[in-house]
This record gives C-alpha cells, sequence and structure tokens, in this order.
C-alpha cells in the first residue's frame, strides 16, 4: 500500500479507517479508527498463529509471512475492550512497519482509505477519563461523516510496550561533535521531544521546542524579528517529525522553503515512519535528512553532517 498520489507540501495524509466493535451490555459500539497509509505493509486474514507463553493477553501470537515472523497484537485487548462474540468473521490483520520494525495487528474490520488533511486533525490532548479512553493510546482525532469521530490510534507505543523496540538514547559523549547556536525540535509527542531535545543539548545547542508545523512557522517568524538576516547564523538546524496535528513536517518544510527568509535554514526529518518512499518526499520537501526513531549514533552523524556542510556554506 501507499500513498504516491499525495503531492509533498499539501498538509495532508492517507489513512486506513479500521474498526474495534466493543460488547457495551446489550449493545455493541463500532469505534472508528484510523493508521496512516504510510504505515501499512498489507491487509490480510488471519492466518494460523503460533501462541508464545508468557506474554501478555493481548499477543495472540505469530506467524511467518514470507520468511518473516510477525508478532501479532490484539487492538481490542490491548485497548481493554470487551469484544463482542462475532466479529472474528471480517477480522483482518494489518500489517505495519515504523521503527524499522514489522508488527501485525487484529482488527475487525478493515473499511476503506481516506484522505484528511492535517488541519483537520486535532491533537488527543483534550480528552479526559470520562471520555472512556485512554488519551495515551491516541495522537488525534477527526471528523468525518454523520458527525462520527475517528480516532488516530498510537501504535507506537504498543510496540514500545512489548520491548520489541528500544530508543537508542545514549552514546558515549566523547563520541559527540560539539557547536554552539540554536537548535529547534518540532514533534508533538512531548517524549519524542524530551529525546531529541536530551540528544541536541549533548552537542551543545540552546533547543527552542515547537508541537507543530505551525507553531513551528510562528516561532521561526519570531525568531526572525530578534535576529533578522542573521538567523541562519543562530539557528543552526531545524529537526522536524512528519506526522503532526494542524501542520504535518513536509507541510512546514515546504512553507519554510518558500520562504525568503528562511529558506536556506537546513531541516532533517525525525519519523517513525519508515519507508522508501517517505524518504524521498522528505528530500523534495527540502530536507536534507530523514532518519528514523531514534537511532542515536545515525542522529548524532547526520545533525554533524547537516550543521557542518551549512557552517562551510
Amino acid at each position: 500500500m501507499d500513498n504516491k498520489s499525495l503531492k509533498v507540501g499539501s498538509n495532508e495524509m492517507e489513512l486506513v479507517d479500521f474498526r474495534i466493535f466493543k460488547q457495551e451490555e446489550n449493545s455493541v459500539y463500532e469505534g472508528i479508527y484510523g493508521i496512516n497509509v504510510s504505515k501499512v505493509r498489507e491487509i490480510i486474514k488471519i492466518p494460523h498463529l503460533t501462541a508464545l507463553p508468557g506474554t501478555p493477553d493481548f499477543i495472540e501470537g505469530i506467524f511467518d509471512l514470507r520468511e518473516v515472523v510477525i508478532p501479532v497484537v490484539n487492538l481490542a485487548k490491548w485497548m481493554g475492550i470487551v469484544e463482542p462474540e462475532n466479529v472474528k468473521e471480517n477480522s483482518r490483520i494489518i500489517i505495519t512497519e515504523f521503527n524499522n520494525v514489522l508488527i501485525g495487528f487484529v482488527v475487525h474490520e478493515a473499511k476503506r482509505i481516506r484522505r484528511i488533511s492535517w488541519g483537520d486533525i486535532e491533537p488527543a490532548s483534550f480528552m479526559n477519563s470520562s471520555s472512556g479512553m485512554d488519551s495515551s493510546k491516541i495522537t488525534g482525532v477527526t471528523k468525518i461523516e454523520n458527525d462520527s469521530v475517528l480516532l488516530i490510534l498510537d501504535l507506537e507505543s504498543v510496540v514500545q510496550e512489548l520491548g520489541l523496540y528500544e530508543p537508542e538514547t545514549d552514546t558515549a559523549p566523547a563520541q559527540i561533535a560539539t557547536f554552539n547556536g540554536l537548535a529547534m525540535v518540532l514533534d508533538d509527542s512531548s517524549t519524542a521531544r524530551k529525546i531529541v531535545k536530551d540528544a541536541l543539548q549533548k552537542m551543545g545547542f540552546h533547543v527552542i521546542e515547537a508541537m507543530d508545523g505551525q507553531e513551528g512557522l510562528d516561532k521561526l517568524n519570531d525568531l526572525y524579528e530578534t535576529y533578522g538576516e542573521a538567523l541562519e547564523d543562530n539557528l543552526k538546524i531545524i529537526i522536524s517529525d512528519v506526522e503532526m496535528p494542524r501542520m504535518d513536517g513536509f507541510h512546514f518544510a515546504a512553507k519554510v522553503k518558500e520562504d525568503e527568509r528562511l529558506k536556506n535554514l537546513p531541516i532533517v526529518f525525525n519519523s517513525s515512519i519508515s519507508d522508501h518512499f517517505s524518504e524521498g518526499r522528505g528530500e523534495e520537501a527540502g530536507g536534507e535528512a530523514y532518519l528514523v526513531k531514534f537511532q542515536a549514533s545515525s542522529f548524532y552523524d547526520e545533525v554533524s553532517r547537516v550543521v557542518r556542510r551549512h557552517m562551510k556554506d
């Protein structure tokens, strides 16, 4: 699956719309969820699964997909949802790849592909315990037809919860090049921002944070008011996530590169999306490197390379 028809800088994404049903006394509630198409390899019927003793109950097992062993997570169980008895007939496994990890997720029904503007996606921070949903499992929400709401799940948290992926966060200080000046980090995840901020501070940068592309642009305008044409001598690098509510990283980069005041600022993308197509989109948007979260050695190497190159320029 791919979203190659999306124009870079369009601030749009394509989602796989899938459903998870919840048994509530004598009625069944239909939950509408989505995942970025860029993270989806394929959608298949549920194969024979081999159970793994000693794993959490939401791990359905493993299976062999073209000589690759894929762990399978039951999303309903992971979210603490009581499943109706008759959901297995239409159930599917969505095979995903992010952070260079392959993992399958059981859903009750895969419906369609939706194209949605990031501007229509709201952060999940407004959700609270009274909503009945753990907001830490949701990265964003958007309205669809019939006043329904689609929830974008934070599937990366499943991978970390399982211990299948542990971010590289430490590198010996002697191996890290040091610089001075400012660096900007854009990411809607506070955890991701902290990891990147800590890494940049180890390199000697003073770090400015933004939660999405729109806030990033606002802060760049503020910095230009302060530094004027000397901005690029002070702001040495911008590290941007790709998936962010309001304005995604590609659209943010396109806006920066079309602004005469800002176009020479170097941008590096740092994303959980690990497909080659997204790397190409990042280059087309004006990024000078595309990194997969959170691999410390490659992060330090690429940031050092980009900063040094601009210092020579």
